[in-house]
Formats: structure tokens, sequence, C-alpha cells
């Protein structure tokens, strides 16, 4: 992945609609929540559960949104509107690459927060 994986834009906008502390609070929110979700579609995929895989994906997506991070929450929206029945065979090389721009995303957005 080339460039940042945060809009800067859209992260520094959340860090004036309220405070510096908020703003972590949210994120370490984010960085404790997103793992577990991970796991989540990961478990709905070995079971075929497409509606637990369905809202997974949109709870990463809308999670992502807020801080800006573009490439995670992009590709947690493909995998959400595509659904697990779609995917087929996809499926695996997909939650790979959301798995790496969550960690991605998730040190920007650490290095941001704290620096």
């Amino acid at each position: 992945m080339a460039g940042n994986p945060i809009d800067v834009a859209t992260f520094e906008q959340l860090q004036e609609s309220t405070d510096a502390e908020f703003v972590a609070e949210l994120l370490q929110a984010f960085l404790d929540d997103a793992p577990p979700l991970l796991r989540v579609l990961r478990n709905a995929q070995a079971v075929g559960d497409a509606t637990a895989f369905r809202r997974a994906a949109h709870s990463l997506k809308s999670n992502a949104n807020a801080f800006g991070a573009i490439e995670f929450s992009s590709l947690a929206r493909a995998l959400e509107e595509t659904g697990l029945e779609a995917l087929g065979d996809k499926v695996i090389s997909a939650l790979d690459n959301l798995e790496a721009a969550y960690a991605s995303a998730a040190s920007a957005l650490q290095a941001l927060c704290h620096g």
C-alpha cells in the first residue's frame, strides 16, 4: 500500500470537533474492538454464517470511517457489500488483505494520536 493509510484531514477534523483525550479513548476502543471483529469474520467464514460476516464487516467499516482509515474501511465495505457467498474462494485473501490494512491503519493512527 502506498501513502498514508489514514486520511489525515478526517482525523484532524475528529480532533478539532472534540479533545485529544476523547480521541485517544475512541482510538483505544477501536483498537480493542477491531481484532475480535476480525476474528468474527474468520469464524463466520469458517462456518458459513453470512449474517455474522456482514455485520462484522459493517462494524469494522463504520468504525474505520470515523478515523479516516480509508483502505481498511474500503476493504471492509467491499466484504459487507459483496457478502460471504459471493466471495467464494477469494474470501481468505480478502480477509488477509483486511487484516493487513488494519495493522497498517492501527499503527498510523497510534502515531497520529501520540505523535
